[in-house]
């Protein structure tokens, strides 16, 4: 079973490079058939195979020889480990289908945010009303921390972009509130603990290194993902062990 999943994942993953093209551009991710970008050859099955067909092909177009980004295998891999790790996490429930659906979404969101520094509002603003209809579907955890966890994080970068004169920008606000509606206050607290911990330590040593000074812009969304990621998985049980310290 963990090998059916770790191929649904790769196919899944395949689909995302898709999106992670198309939507920043937006194309439609249905229409038309995969190409070269240079070439414009249309890509036969056998060259669509994830992983795989990258490593046959040495990471080249067929026709054209123009190289092939990396992203497109590690993007795969990524979302295939991801799926299993859900998998192993929550089996075979509804759970786990609304962790693979939030997951994939925030592998989509970091390869773009990464790229283009966007966060795309087509994932974000349906992504709030996807976990909504998800806990309320499964009953994961109530409806009413799922809304409270969108209103928290809306708020909460709000006042961060108001008091920052935009140094985060709306989209951050719209990945926060989707986190917030998949997992609820509790998780999103220790969601966004990870993100901002982890994007400080990221940021003091890419200023150290010189690598980014300090009005070059650092996307904020990767963080929040995997934050979020964190959060699926540990979020509750880390913040019941943090609640429970206060009972003595």
């Amino acid at each position: 079973m963990l090998v059916a999943v770790g191929l649904f994942g790769l196919a899944i993953g395949s689909f995302l490079n898709v999106v992670i093209v198309r939507v920043p551009a937006g194309r439609s991710i249905w229409r038309p058939r995969s190409a070269c970008p240079r070439c414009r050859a249309l890509l036969s099955w056998y060259d669509n195979i994830p992983v795989l067909s990258f490593l046959l092909l040495r990471g080249r177009c067929r026709t054209c020889g123009l190289p092939i980004s990396w992203r497109y295998p590690i993007v795969e891999a990524i979302t295939a480990v991801a799926l299993v790790l859900a998998y192993l996490a929550f089996g075979p429930t509804t759970e786990f289908v609304v962790a693979g659906v939030l997951l994939a979404a925030l592998v989509a969101i970091t390869a773009i945010d990464l790229q283009h520094l966007l966060i795309p509002d087509v994932i974000t603003l349906p992504g709030i009303l996807v976990g909504l209809a998800a806990n309320l579907a499964t009953g994961r955890i109530s409806w009413l921390e799922s809304v409270i966890g969108i209103i928290l994080a809306g708020g909460l970068f709000l006042a961060i972009i108001l008091v920052s004169g935009g140094g985060m920008g709306g989209g951050d606000l719209k990945l926060g509130a989707m986190l917030g509606a998949f997992l609820g206050w509790k998780a999103l607290l220790f969601a966004l603990f990870v993100a901002v911990v982890v994007a400080g330590v990221f940021g003091v040593a890419l200023l150290a290194s010189g690598l980014r000074g300090r009005k070059d812009a650092v996307p904020f969304g990767p963080f929040l993902a995997m934050g979020g990621a964190m959060a699926l998985f540990w979020g509750e049980r880390v913040f019941g062990w943090y609640v429970s310290g206060f009972g003595g």
